[in-house]
Protein backbone atom coordinates (compact mmCIF):
# COMPACT_ATOMS: atom_id res chain seq x y z
CA UNK A 1 0.00 0.00 0.00
CA UNK A 2 1.27 3.46 -1.02
CA UNK A 3 2.23 5.54 2.16
CA UNK A 4 -0.53 7.72 3.39
CA UNK A 5 1.66 10.94 2.93
CA UNK A 6 2.10 9.84 -1.21
CA UNK A 7 -2.06 9.61 -1.15
CA UNK A 8 -2.68 12.50 0.53
CA UNK A 9 0.06 15.04 -0.71
CA UNK A 10 -1.84 16.71 -3.39
CA UNK A 11 -5.22 17.39 -4.00
CA UNK A 12 -4.89 17.36 -8.52
CA UNK A 13 -6.00 14.64 -10.27
CA UNK A 14 -3.08 14.34 -12.52
CA UNK A 15 0.63 15.88 -11.90
CA UNK A 16 2.95 16.58 -14.71
CA UNK A 17 6.61 14.86 -13.80
CA UNK A 18 9.54 16.48 -15.74
CA UNK A 19 13.01 14.89 -15.43
CA UNK A 20 15.67 17.05 -17.21
CA UNK A 21 19.23 17.71 -17.66
CA UNK A 22 21.60 19.64 -19.97
CA UNK A 23 25.03 19.77 -19.58
CA UNK A 24 25.67 23.41 -21.00
CA UNK A 25 28.32 25.89 -19.70
CA UNK A 26 26.24 28.55 -17.50
CA UNK A 27 28.22 31.37 -16.81
CA UNK A 28 26.60 33.48 -13.73
CA UNK A 29 24.93 30.70 -11.47
CA UNK A 30 22.99 32.88 -9.37
CA UNK A 31 21.10 34.51 -12.31
CA UNK A 32 19.79 31.48 -13.53
CA UNK A 33 18.88 30.18 -9.67
CA UNK A 34 17.17 33.08 -9.28
CA UNK A 35 15.40 33.41 -12.36
CA UNK A 36 14.32 29.55 -12.22
CA UNK A 37 12.99 29.86 -8.46
CA UNK A 38 10.64 33.34 -9.64
CA UNK A 39 9.10 31.12 -12.95
CA UNK A 40 8.77 28.02 -10.43
CA UNK A 41 7.55 29.13 -7.29
CA UNK A 42 4.66 28.68 -6.18
CA UNK A 43 3.41 25.52 -8.42
CA UNK A 44 5.82 23.85 -9.28
CA UNK A 45 7.90 21.52 -7.01
CA UNK A 46 10.96 19.38 -6.88
CA UNK A 47 14.79 20.11 -7.92
CA UNK A 48 16.96 22.05 -9.37
CA UNK A 49 20.65 22.07 -9.83
CA UNK A 50 22.56 24.68 -10.86
CA UNK A 51 26.01 24.56 -11.69
CA UNK A 52 28.95 26.35 -14.00
CA UNK A 53 28.45 22.58 -16.23
CA UNK A 54 24.57 22.93 -16.83
CA UNK A 55 21.38 21.97 -15.07
CA UNK A 56 19.78 18.83 -13.41
CA UNK A 57 17.03 18.45 -11.58
CA UNK A 58 13.21 16.82 -11.41
CA UNK A 59 9.73 18.96 -11.40
CA UNK A 60 6.29 18.22 -11.28
CA UNK A 61 3.03 20.38 -11.17
CA UNK A 62 0.28 21.45 -13.55
CA UNK A 63 1.40 21.48 -17.32
CA UNK A 64 0.93 24.80 -17.94
CA UNK A 65 3.54 25.71 -14.54
CA UNK A 66 5.71 23.48 -15.93
CA UNK A 67 6.13 24.71 -19.15
CA UNK A 68 6.97 27.97 -17.69
CA UNK A 69 9.86 26.94 -15.96
CA UNK A 70 10.98 25.17 -19.21
CA UNK A 71 10.35 27.93 -21.51
CA UNK A 72 12.63 30.15 -18.88
CA UNK A 73 15.65 27.25 -19.20
CA UNK A 74 15.34 27.21 -23.20
CA UNK A 75 15.56 30.59 -22.82
CA UNK A 76 19.24 30.00 -21.49
CA UNK A 77 21.96 29.82 -23.78
CA UNK A 78 22.98 26.65 -24.74
CA UNK A 79 19.62 25.26 -23.31
CA UNK A 80 17.50 26.03 -26.32
CA UNK A 81 17.89 22.16 -27.55
CA UNK A 82 16.64 20.75 -23.86
CA UNK A 83 15.23 17.66 -23.76
CA UNK A 84 12.84 16.67 -21.20
CA UNK A 85 11.47 12.95 -20.10
CA UNK A 86 7.96 12.78 -18.87
CA UNK A 87 5.38 11.08 -16.62
CA UNK A 88 2.62 11.74 -14.92
CA UNK A 89 1.84 11.11 -11.10
CA UNK A 90 -2.01 11.03 -10.08
CA UNK A 91 -0.24 13.29 -6.87
CA UNK A 92 2.44 15.54 -6.45
CA UNK A 93 5.37 13.63 -5.57
CA UNK A 94 7.62 16.48 -4.32
CA UNK A 95 7.04 18.32 -0.80
CA UNK A 96 8.53 20.97 -1.52
CA UNK A 97 10.71 23.50 -4.07
CA UNK A 98 14.20 23.30 -4.13
CA UNK A 99 16.36 25.74 -6.53
CA UNK A 100 20.27 24.91 -5.80
CA UNK A 101 23.90 26.08 -6.87
CA UNK A 102 26.45 23.03 -6.74
CA UNK A 103 29.60 22.43 -7.91
CA UNK A 104 28.93 19.83 -10.08
CA UNK A 105 25.29 18.66 -11.27
CA UNK A 106 26.02 15.75 -11.11
CA UNK A 107 28.56 14.77 -8.43
CA UNK A 108 31.76 12.49 -9.18
CA UNK A 109 34.13 14.85 -7.61
CA UNK A 110 35.80 15.16 -10.62
CA UNK A 111 35.11 19.00 -11.84
CA UNK A 112 38.20 18.77 -14.52
CA UNK A 113 36.00 16.67 -16.57
CA UNK A 114 33.91 17.99 -19.73
CA UNK A 115 31.03 16.09 -20.89
CA UNK A 116 30.32 18.58 -23.66
CA UNK A 117 33.01 17.97 -25.44
CA UNK A 118 34.17 14.34 -24.39
CA UNK A 119 31.32 12.58 -23.42
CA UNK A 120 31.28 8.99 -25.08
CA UNK A 121 28.47 7.71 -27.72
CA UNK A 122 24.41 7.85 -27.53
CA UNK A 123 23.30 4.87 -28.15
CA UNK A 124 19.06 5.38 -28.50
CA UNK A 125 16.86 2.75 -26.84
CA UNK A 126 15.66 1.28 -29.92
CA UNK A 127 19.98 0.14 -30.67
CA UNK A 128 20.07 -0.49 -26.71
CA UNK A 129 19.33 -4.23 -26.70
CA UNK A 130 21.53 -4.90 -29.55
CA UNK A 131 24.60 -3.36 -27.78
CA UNK A 132 24.47 -5.11 -24.47
CA UNK A 133 23.53 -8.68 -26.04
CA UNK A 134 26.61 -8.48 -27.78
CA UNK A 135 29.17 -10.98 -25.91
CA UNK A 136 32.07 -7.93 -26.50
CA UNK A 137 30.37 -5.51 -24.68
CA UNK A 138 31.13 -4.70 -20.44
CA UNK A 139 27.89 -3.07 -19.54
CA UNK A 140 27.90 -1.26 -16.20
CA UNK A 141 25.29 0.12 -14.23
CA UNK A 142 26.49 3.81 -12.85
CA UNK A 143 23.35 3.87 -10.27
CA UNK A 144 23.95 3.03 -6.93
CA UNK A 145 23.95 -0.06 -5.09
CA UNK A 146 20.16 0.71 -3.40
CA UNK A 147 19.09 1.30 -7.25
CA UNK A 148 20.77 -1.87 -9.05
CA UNK A 149 19.10 -4.09 -6.23
CA UNK A 150 15.39 -3.24 -7.31
CA UNK A 151 16.07 -3.40 -11.27
CA UNK A 152 18.88 -3.54 -14.14
CA UNK A 153 19.78 -5.07 -17.46
CA UNK A 154 20.05 -8.52 -17.47
CA UNK A 155 23.70 -9.10 -17.75
CA UNK A 156 25.06 -5.41 -16.16
CA UNK A 157 28.18 -5.16 -13.80
CA UNK A 158 27.03 -3.79 -10.60
CA UNK A 159 29.74 -1.27 -8.76
CA UNK A 160 27.37 -1.30 -5.65
CA UNK A 161 28.67 2.10 -4.82
CA UNK A 162 27.11 4.03 -2.04
CA UNK A 163 27.20 7.75 -3.81
CA UNK A 164 28.49 8.30 -7.74
CA UNK A 165 31.29 9.93 -6.05
CA UNK A 166 32.44 6.65 -5.28
CA UNK A 167 32.64 5.37 -8.96
CA UNK A 168 36.07 6.97 -9.65
CA UNK A 169 37.34 4.85 -7.24
CA UNK A 170 35.30 2.04 -8.04
CA UNK A 171 36.93 1.88 -11.47
CA UNK A 172 40.26 2.38 -10.24
CA UNK A 173 39.80 -0.39 -7.79
CA UNK A 174 37.67 -2.80 -9.77
CA UNK A 175 36.39 -1.57 -13.04
CA UNK A 176 39.52 -1.15 -14.81
CA UNK A 177 40.46 -4.61 -14.92
CA UNK A 178 36.93 -5.76 -16.63
CA UNK A 179 38.18 -3.82 -19.88
CA UNK A 180 41.60 -5.55 -19.35
CA UNK A 181 41.39 -7.94 -22.96
CA UNK A 182 43.29 -8.51 -26.03
CA UNK A 183 41.20 -7.18 -27.87
CA UNK A 184 39.52 -3.39 -26.03
CA UNK A 185 35.38 -4.43 -25.62
CA UNK A 186 32.51 -1.60 -26.19
CA UNK A 187 31.56 -0.51 -22.86
CA UNK A 188 27.94 0.45 -22.32
CA UNK A 189 26.94 2.77 -19.57
CA UNK A 190 23.82 3.42 -17.93
CA UNK A 191 21.15 5.15 -15.22
CA UNK A 192 17.60 6.92 -14.82
CA UNK A 193 17.64 9.73 -16.98
CA UNK A 194 21.30 9.87 -18.72
CA UNK A 195 23.35 12.45 -16.93
CA UNK A 196 25.49 10.23 -14.48
CA UNK A 197 26.09 7.61 -17.22
CA UNK A 198 26.98 10.92 -19.43
CA UNK A 199 29.26 11.90 -17.23
CA UNK A 200 30.77 8.90 -16.35
CA UNK A 201 31.80 8.01 -19.88
CA UNK A 202 33.60 11.53 -20.17
CA UNK A 203 35.80 9.93 -16.88
CA UNK A 204 36.71 6.63 -18.71
CA UNK A 205 37.45 8.70 -22.29
CA UNK A 206 39.81 10.81 -19.54
CA UNK A 207 41.19 7.55 -18.24
CA UNK A 208 41.72 6.41 -21.92
CA UNK A 209 39.23 4.54 -22.21
CA UNK A 210 37.96 5.05 -26.07
CA UNK A 211 34.98 2.84 -26.99
CA UNK A 212 32.31 4.11 -24.71
CA UNK A 213 28.69 4.07 -25.02
CA UNK A 214 25.85 5.71 -23.19
CA UNK A 215 21.82 5.34 -23.10
CA UNK A 216 20.11 8.12 -24.41
CA UNK A 217 17.65 9.12 -22.36
CA UNK A 218 18.79 6.51 -19.86
CA UNK A 219 16.53 3.81 -18.23
CA UNK A 220 13.24 6.05 -18.14
CA UNK A 221 13.14 6.76 -21.65
CA UNK A 222 13.72 2.97 -22.12
CA UNK A 223 11.00 2.09 -20.13
CA UNK A 224 8.63 4.74 -21.66
CA UNK A 225 9.68 3.60 -25.65
CA UNK A 226 10.42 0.01 -25.06
CA UNK A 227 7.57 -2.85 -25.54
CA UNK A 228 7.66 -5.06 -22.27
CA UNK A 229 8.12 -7.99 -24.28
CA UNK A 230 10.94 -7.16 -26.03
CA UNK A 231 12.51 -5.40 -23.18
CA UNK A 232 16.04 -6.47 -21.24
CA UNK A 233 15.15 -4.64 -18.19
CA UNK A 234 14.41 -7.09 -14.92
CA UNK A 235 12.33 -5.35 -12.25
CA UNK A 236 11.73 -1.57 -11.23
CA UNK A 237 13.58 1.77 -11.37
CA UNK A 238 14.00 3.96 -8.43
CA UNK A 239 13.31 7.23 -8.65
CA UNK A 240 13.89 10.12 -6.43
CA UNK A 241 10.39 11.28 -5.68
CA UNK A 242 7.38 9.58 -3.74
CA UNK A 243 6.37 7.45 -6.62
CA UNK A 244 10.03 5.51 -5.55
CA UNK A 245 9.94 2.91 -8.25
CA UNK A 246 8.51 2.89 -11.67
CA UNK A 247 8.36 0.12 -14.12
CA UNK A 248 7.59 -0.58 -18.08
CA UNK A 249 5.27 2.00 -19.83
CA UNK A 250 6.78 4.64 -17.05
CA UNK A 251 3.73 3.08 -14.62
CA UNK A 252 3.96 3.11 -10.51
CA UNK A 253 6.04 0.19 -8.97
CA UNK A 254 5.65 -1.98 -6.17
CA UNK A 255 8.18 0.08 -4.15
CA UNK A 256 7.67 1.85 -0.77
CA UNK A 257 10.07 3.98 1.17
CA UNK A 258 11.18 3.37 4.31
CA UNK A 259 10.87 6.59 6.45
CA UNK A 260 13.86 5.53 8.99
CA UNK A 261 16.26 4.96 6.33
CA UNK A 262 15.06 6.30 3.03
CA UNK A 263 15.74 3.05 1.33
CA UNK A 264 13.16 1.30 -1.29
CA UNK A 265 11.23 -1.56 0.20
CA UNK A 266 9.63 -4.08 -1.46
CA UNK A 267 6.89 -5.97 -0.80
CA UNK A 268 9.21 -8.64 0.81
CA UNK A 269 10.88 -6.25 2.60
CA UNK A 270 7.44 -4.58 4.02
CA UNK A 271 6.89 -8.43 5.21
CA UNK A 272 9.40 -8.60 7.66
CA UNK A 273 8.70 -7.95 11.34
CA UNK A 274 10.92 -5.64 12.08
CA UNK A 275 9.04 -3.09 9.21
CA UNK A 276 6.90 -0.89 10.72
CA UNK A 277 5.55 1.73 8.39
CA UNK A 278 6.92 5.33 8.51
CA UNK A 279 9.06 4.02 11.52
CA UNK A 280 11.84 1.49 10.53
CA UNK A 281 12.59 -1.63 8.48
CA UNK A 282 14.98 -4.84 8.68
CA UNK A 283 17.87 -3.04 7.54
CA UNK A 284 17.51 -0.01 10.02
CA UNK A 285 16.15 -0.99 12.92
CA UNK A 286 18.64 -1.99 15.21
CA UNK A 287 21.00 1.09 14.13
CA UNK A 288 17.36 3.22 15.34
CA UNK A 289 17.26 4.37 19.07
CA UNK A 290 13.59 3.94 21.07
CA UNK A 291 13.99 7.37 21.18
CA UNK A 292 14.13 8.43 16.93
CA UNK A 293 11.58 5.14 17.12
CA UNK A 294 8.77 6.73 18.71
CA UNK A 295 9.84 10.18 16.94
CA UNK A 296 8.86 8.58 13.65
CA UNK A 297 5.58 6.63 14.37
CA UNK A 298 4.24 9.98 16.39
CA UNK A 299 5.37 11.71 12.71
CA UNK A 300 3.79 8.84 10.64
CA UNK A 301 0.49 9.11 12.95
CA UNK A 302 0.36 13.09 12.11
CA UNK A 303 1.32 12.52 8.67
CA UNK A 304 -2.16 9.70 8.64
CA UNK A 305 -4.35 12.41 9.86
CA UNK A 306 -3.43 15.04 8.05
CA UNK A 307 -4.59 12.39 5.10
CA UNK A 308 -7.58 11.61 5.87
CA UNK A 309 -8.16 15.32 6.67
CA UNK A 310 -6.49 15.89 3.14
CA UNK A 311 -4.00 18.41 4.10
CA UNK A 312 -0.54 18.34 3.74
CA UNK A 313 1.60 18.15 6.97
CA UNK A 314 5.01 19.26 8.01
CA UNK A 315 6.28 16.46 8.47
CA UNK A 316 6.35 15.32 5.38
CA UNK A 317 8.99 17.70 4.51
CA UNK A 318 11.92 15.42 4.66
CA UNK A 319 15.35 16.05 4.62
CA UNK A 320 15.98 14.91 0.54
CA UNK A 321 13.62 13.51 -1.69
CA UNK A 322 15.93 9.67 -1.28
CA UNK A 323 18.95 7.61 -0.31
CA UNK A 324 20.91 10.73 -2.06
CA UNK A 325 19.52 13.21 0.42
CA UNK A 326 20.51 16.39 -1.49
CA UNK A 327 19.31 15.34 -4.85
CA UNK A 328 22.87 15.23 -6.50
CA UNK A 329 22.80 11.19 -7.88
CA UNK A 330 19.39 12.30 -9.51
CA UNK A 331 19.38 11.27 -12.98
Amino acid sequence: MRSAVSQGAAAVSSVRVVALYRFAPIKDCVVVRDRLETLASPAVRGTLLVAHEGLNGTIAGSVEAVERVLEGIRAVPGFADLEVKESTAATMPFHRLKVRIKPEIVTMGRTDLDPVCNAGTYVSPADWNALIADPDTVVIDTRNDYEGAIGAFAGAIQPNTRSFRDFPDWFEREGRALLDRPVPPKVAMYCTGGIRCEKATAFLRAEGVQNVHHLEGGILRYLETTVETESLWQGECFVFDERVAIGHGLSPGSHTLCRGCRMPLGPRERASDRYVEGVCCERCHDSRTEAQREGYAERQRQMEIAARLGIEHVGARLNGDGPAGDGTDRN
